[in-house]
């Protein structure tokens, strides 16, 4: 799997990388990318993302 990092993280700091296939999207935390991983697939990965869109305007 070929990982990449978050375009909003600095270089040293804690980021989410992110990984994809056809079917998954897969997402981890940089300090330990073996260790928690989210694995969705990209429909529950959207409204993952509108969740915290709308968490955030509020």
């Amino acid at each position: 799997m070929s990982w990449q990092k978050s375009s909003y993280c600095g270089e040293g700091e804690s980021c989410v990388h992110i990984a994809t296939t056809a079917e998954t999207i897969h997402l981890t935390e940089s300090s330990d990318p073996t260790a928690a991983i989210l694995t969705a697939t990209p429909a529950a990965f959207d409204a993952l993302l509108a969740a915290l869109k709308e968490t955030a305007r509020v």
